[in-house]
């Protein structure tokens, strides 16, 4: 039976990696890998998780299974913290997933669940990771322009004119904030004439919001969900901890499925519970649990808000640090879009050759569609970055 498999493509960043760790140079970067890193090239863990587990470790007494669902404590937690009060509770079906991953899986089962004829508008371009799972899970995707290689900003024009083609049976894929992988984000205004644009035409919109509190704050980075939840008849939202609470290895994330009518909630809720049976039962229980116990506890989550606040400020000193050493070696303000874009990635909309030229001549690696990691860098390396982008001529 085996030997009627075919090789898969391989992942670009995962084989990023690899070459990355195989390289024997001292003085490599690695920009590629979307990890939060501090200055000293570690991912810790917060302080309030650390706290979080801490006490988890002595009242715990047991690990039996929770909900398929979930522990509910979790969900109201991350909808309070994803959408506030700009939708009523009893408007939302919620489940537990494993990572923002899996939430975006379960959210494309769900699309073909309810309507197998629908299609995915994702941005050009998008986490890769979005188009592998709606060919493996066989919807069809069409995408639409989003980012200028000229201005490295949005090509909002184009991206509305794309959207102009979407129909009722179709869902619009966006970014909640910190998009991945440019950097580059809609403001309120544009968010708004989207939002028009999808009432008009009856489609439904999917937010994936990976990198709440990275971008402008945790209250901003949540406007534009919020918006969008407020304004539409139905949505889905997936979110992610990995990030923000920095519990990657935990795998923890939130689905939800949001309508209007609060009596569609059941069935939503039903939907969702069966997803989670049908693909791994029971969601994992741990980071969740620390996440709740984090948002719950005003002490915990003062301390998390105030370390998280100190990671974003960290990104836009290397951001503004970045475009400034760029405009001095190169003598050109062409790289100010760097200290314009939010979150963890910078797309420099350099060609695949100069990416490659960056590797292996200065031992820098990012991404080949010249997608860097913000938080890969730290004032020492930012210097070196700067100097080896003007030498390989981007």
């Amino acid at each position: 039976m085996f030997e009627t498999l075919k090789e898969q493509p391989a992942d670009k960043i995962l084989q990023l990696m690899q070459m990355y760790r195989e390289d024997p140079r001292e003085t490599k970067i690695d920009l590629g890998v979307g990890v939060y890193k501090d200055a000293s090239g570690n991912t810790p863990v917060m302080r309030a998780v650390k706290a979080a587990e801490k006490q988890l470790w002595e009242v715990q007494d047991s690990k039996a299974y929770t909900g398929l669902a979930g522990d509910p404590a979790f969900a109201d937690a991350m909808i309070g913290l994803v959408l506030g009060e700009a939708v009523a509770r009893e408007n939302i079906a919620a489940a537990a997933t494993p990572g923002g991953t899996g939430a975006v899986r379960q959210a494309f089962e769900l699309i073909k669940m309810a309507n197998p004829k629908a299609r995915v508008f994702v941005s050009d371009p998008t986490w890769p990771n979005h188009l592998s799972i709606l060919n493996y899970v066989g919807i069809e995707t069409v995408t639409y322009r989003y980012f200028d290689g000229e201005t490295r900003g949005v090509d909002f024009d184009g991206m509305m004119a794309d959207l102009a083609d979407v129909t009722s049976d179709d869902v619009v894929l966006v970014h909640g904030c910190c998009h991945n992988p440019t950097g580059a984000n809609l403001n309120l205004t544009q968010w708004q004439a989207v939002i028009d644009l999808l009432l008009e035409k009856g489609a439904t919109p999917m937010v994936d919001i990976a990198y709440q509190g990275f971008g402008d704050g945790l209250e901003e980075d949540a406007q534009a969900v919020r918006l969008i939840a407020s304004s539409v008849p139905e949505c889905l939202i997936a979110a992610s901890c990995s990030k923000n609470f920095g519990v990657y290895r935990e795998r923890t994330g939130l689905l939800m499925a949001i309508s209007n009518d609060s009596s569609r909630k059941s069935l939503n809720q039903q939907s969702l519970n069966f997803l989670n049976r049908q693909n791994f039962s029971f969601p994992p229980d741990h980071g969740a649990r620390v996440v709740t116990m984090v948002l719950n506890d005003p002490a915990l989550r003062a301390d998390w808000a105030a370390e998280l606040e100190e990671v974003r400020t960290s990104m836009l000193g290397l951001r503004e640090q970045m475009a400034a050493e760029l405009q001095r070696v190169s003598g050109s303000d062409r790289f100010g879009f760097i200290a314009q874009h939010r979150g963890m990635f910078s797309r420099l909309g350099a060609a695949p050759e100069l990416v490659q030229k960056l590797r292996e001549d200065h031992a820098i690696y990012m991404v080949g569609d010249s997608r860097l990691n913000i938080a890969g860098l730290n004032t020492q390396t930012v210097p070196i970055l700067a100097e080896a982008i003007v030498k390989v001529g981007m």
